[in-house]
């Protein structure tokens, strides 16, 4: 089984006083024990990176704790999943024909990942957005 993590996944499963700590983390534990194969976008590192070192907690996640966390929970269990200039031209084309803007750009592109590794799970906690920019993958996006 192919699971693809969304970032907010990722840093609810990795920060223990996020409120969806509990239902992210097993998800995370599952990966490193190899139980399904863990796939992450390549531009989720980026994300995760600038996120954990804005995030408004005590004590502050230090640029260095945020690389090792990066290295730990993701780098070394997950396949990092690459798109091409061309996805990032259909997934703006596609994101600008549907008349969204902002932030969910980030989403569409995890969504393409997800459809390019025809992954059996994209799991994530903006349902909502997923549904919206990828219809048809309504049966892979799942609520951990």
């Amino acid at each position: 089984m192919k699971i693809l993590f969304d970032t907010s996944v990722i840093i609810a499963a990795i920060i223990e006083p996020h409120p969806m700590h509990s239902r992210a983390f097993p998800w995370l534990k599952r990966a490193k024990s190899k139980e399904f194969d863990s796939l992450v976008a390549s531009h989720t590192l980026a994300e995760l990176y600038a996120v954990l070192t804005t995030l408004p907690i005590s004590p502050k996640i230090t640029p260095g704790m945020a690389r090792q966390l990066i290295y730990n929970n993701i780098e070394t269990i997950s396949k990092i999943v690459s798109l091409s200039s061309s996805d990032y031209i259909s997934v703006i084309q596609q994101i600008a024909d549907l008349g969204l803007s902002g932030g969910v750009i980030y989403d569409a592109l995890i969504a393409k990942v997800a459809q390019k590794s025809k992954v059996d799970r994209l799991l994530t906690f903006n349902i909502e957005d997923f549904k919206r920019i990828w219809p048809e993958g309504v049966k892979h996006i799942y609520l951990p």
